[in-house]
């Protein structure tokens, strides 16, 4: 099939187009529906014109040939009324409910290009949420809480561990109120979840009024003026932001509840009380940054997540025991009269322990779904076993099935396939338990090496230049110094030297290749190389983690994890290496979206994903295996970096030079010429990427 669009400026006659067109869209012909008619209208039209056209039909065919039929078929109707950005956004619509949705919602949206065309103020100032998200994300950590995702979804709504928000916004006339829109409306929800708007029970106590979808409006509204008042105390800048779009003003009869919940200490209970005493009261209408409520929506994913929090917490404190001796936990908490957020002290036996940031966001969490932390849910798990493939805090992002859907760049749409790869993490095979002794034994002279180096990077000094105070001259500083004085101009005080010890707060992930061609000599060196690793690593006490990946086709993506940030390396750790083996394909988009979640989790000043791989993106009998599958893996890394996180490669394909530049940048990968040499070299890369 030929399916690029005419390259020259010649105009195309009827039947030229018409033969294109048949080319085009051989799949989607049955009896009755040509392409004669679309031929002789799109024949009257520029050049310019007929190759715009040709080229979506091209890209649209190689998703679906009726779906390209019908674009062809009613373009012409839709560059009536709309220009040529807002038509292709019009057929990514299209496309996107295709993907998500299926046929049928495809169609009736092509069948009416005019009912887009009329959606909104202005499709030249809408705005779209993928545009944004990683922009509204990086405002989002900002704020303290939980980690939260992003998704499109109408009505915008949150389940307190998801915000759900329009595909698209173009309410207002100017884009940067769209925007500002975009931005109340994750703010508001981020409220709800973290100042107490689904206190437990909420749900049930809603549904025991007469209407209660009248009192869940009424509460929403309600919950609003408190929210907006809290948002005004602690980020009065954003606050005003969000009520320069709230347009009518509240109701005289709802101003005495408004004085009381915006005064500090008022709560939700506030909120419920006066909604008792509002309920005969019309409604106004909802403020545009307002969403939905959905208290049941809201109070399932709280008992799931609780569930899941309860059990990586006590997995953790069993971890953390100082002794053999069974330790007594016990929390105090700080800062308690801080709406925004409470410090938390973990003590055991009366001693305070050390927190890591995964602990400290799971007593958060907890903290935000119960007001409290319930002292059962200190009682480390039992025997301090950890379950590796099982870990909750690991699957948080899981949907019911035990899958989680990415999305997928389509180079040649310029747009994302919407939850198009389903992936799957998967229990890590076990391998030898003397296999770790055995390498290790085999590179005893390079592992000890390995481990001092380390453990100097630890204790790592800099000399630093032109201090105010310290410990010697520096020469330098101090010449310059008497030069300015001679010279007239005032001299500097900084003029010592300062040795200080560099405080490591590095997080890396390494994301291992687990291909059917990675079979032979590839798969020991990877294993050799991850067990030398880890014995560096543990005397540099960087976090780390480890994941394999594979999978076949789109709706088989594989994630295995190997080590997670909250484990401890140890035989455990040392049999799942040895049980790494080749799989199936290599599909990375997917891999990398999945792993960059994870890495997002950590907090962390430089956070790193490493990819371990022996060749380019690939799967069974797809168009993965081409250009498709490099510019997909490209998009991913790119949002990786969004994210402030770095990636970087190590290959042993001698022919990545034609494409890790592309996908990685000039300076972020490497290519190892011997597959001996991948277990010291790898060390030597980690330990060069992050000094």
């Amino acid at each position: 099939m030929n399916s690029s669009p005419p390259s020259s400026d010649v105009q195309l006659s009827a039947a030229e187009l018409e033969e294109q067109l048949d080319e085009l869209l051989e799949a989607a012909f049955t009896p009755g529906r040509r392409t004669n008619a679309i031929a002789k209208k799109l024949a009257a039209h520029p050049a310019e014109v007929q190759r715009f056209v040709l080229h979506w039909c091209a890209v649209t065919a190689q998703t679906h040939s009726q779906v390209a039929y019908l674009f062809a078929r009613h373009v012409l109707e839709a560059l009536e009324t709309m220009d040529r950005p807002d038509v292709q956004k019009w057929l990514l619509h299209a496309m996107d409910l295709y993907d998500r949705q299926g046929l049928y919602p495809a169609i009736a949206v092509l069948k009416a290009p005019k009912d887009f065309a009329g959606a909104g103020v202005d499709h030249a100032q809408g705005v779209y949420l993928e545009e944004i998200t990683g922009v509204l994300e990086l405002f989002l950590r900002g704020l303290s809480g939980r980690a939260m995702k992003l998704e499109p979804a109408d009505p915008p709504h949150t389940d307190t561990s998801t915000l759900f928000l329009p595909s698209r916004l173009g309410r207002f006339p100017a884009k940067d109120d769209n925007f500002r829109l975009y931005k109340a409306l994750a703010v508001h929800q981020w409220a709800q979840t973290h100042f107490g708007t689904f206190f437990p029970d909420l749900a049930a106590e809603l549904r025991a009024y007469p209407d209660p979808d009248k009192a869940r409006k009424l509460y929403h509204l309600l919950e609003t003026l408190r929210l907006d008042a809290v948002l005004a105390r602690h980020y009065p800048g954003l606050a005003r932001e969000i009520l320069s779009l709230r347009g009518e003003a509240l109701p005289a009869e709802f101003q005495d509840a408004a004085a009381e919940l915006e005064a500090p200490g008022a709560g939700p209970k506030q909120s419920l009380e006066w909604m008792e005493n509002l309920l005969a009261q019309p409604l106004p209408p909802p403020w545009p940054y307002m969403g939905e409520l959905l208290p049941e929506r809201a109070e399932a994913e709280r008992q799931q997540r609780l569930r899941r929090d309860k059990a990586a917490l006590q997995a953790a404190l069993a971890h953390m025991q100082p002794g053999a001796k069974p330790a007594s936990f016990s929390l105090r908490r700080e800062n308690s009269a801080n709406e925004v957020a409470a410090d938390f002290v973990l003590l055991a036996d009366g001693r305070p322990v050390v927190l890591d940031d995964e602990v400290k966001g799971l007593l958060h969490s907890i903290d935000l779904d119960l007001g409290d932390i319930p002292p059962d849910y200190l009682t480390p798990a039992g025997g301090g076993g950890y379950a590796p493939a099982g870990n909750p805090k690991e699957k948080e992002m899981a949907p019911p099935e035990g899958g989680y859907a990415y999305n997928e760049w389509d180079h040649q749409r310029r747009h994302y396939r919407k939850n198009w790869c389903t992936l799957r993490e998967l229990p890590s095979g076990l391998g030898d338990a003397g296999y770790a002794a055995e390498v290790l034994g085999r590179y005893g002279g390079q592992v000890g090496q390995i481990r001092r180096v380390f453990e100097a990077l630890r204790g790592e000094e800099k000399l630093l230049r032109a201090q105010k105070n310290g410990d010697d001259v520096d020469l330098d500083a101090a010449i310059a110094a008497r030069t300015d004085l001679r010279c007239g101009r005032e001299m500097t005080d900084r003029v010592f030297t300062r040795q200080e010890r560099l405080e490591r707060n590095i997080a890396v992930l390494f994301m291992v290749d687990m291909s059917g061609s990675t079979r032979g000599w590839i798969n020991d060196a990877e294993r050799e190389s991850l067990l030398l690793m880890c014995e560096g690593l543990e005397k540099l006490g960087d976090r780390y983690a480890i994941y394999g990946f594979s999978g076949m086709t789109r709706i088989r993506c594989e994630i295995f994890p190997i080590k997670t940030f909250a484990e401890p390396y140890g035989p455990e750790v040392q049999r799942r290496i040895a049980g790494i083996e080749p799989k199936d394909y290599t599909r990375m988009g997917a891999a990398i979206r999945h792993l960059t979640a994870k890495l997002k989790e950590v907090d962390a000043r430089t956070r790193l994903l490493v990819t371990l791989s022996d060749g380019k993106p690939d799967d069974f009998n797809d168009p993965y295996r081409g250009v498709y599958g490099i510019e997909d893996t490209r998009m991913a890394l790119i949002e990786a970096k969004r994210a402030g996180i770095h990636p970087f490669c190590i290959t042993i394909d001698q022919e990545a030079r034609d494409y890790l530049p592309h996908m990685y940048g000039a300076v972020n990968y490497t290519i190892v010429s011997e597959v001996r040499q991948l277990p010291i070299k790898v060390a030597n890369i980690y330990r060069k990427l992050t000094t």
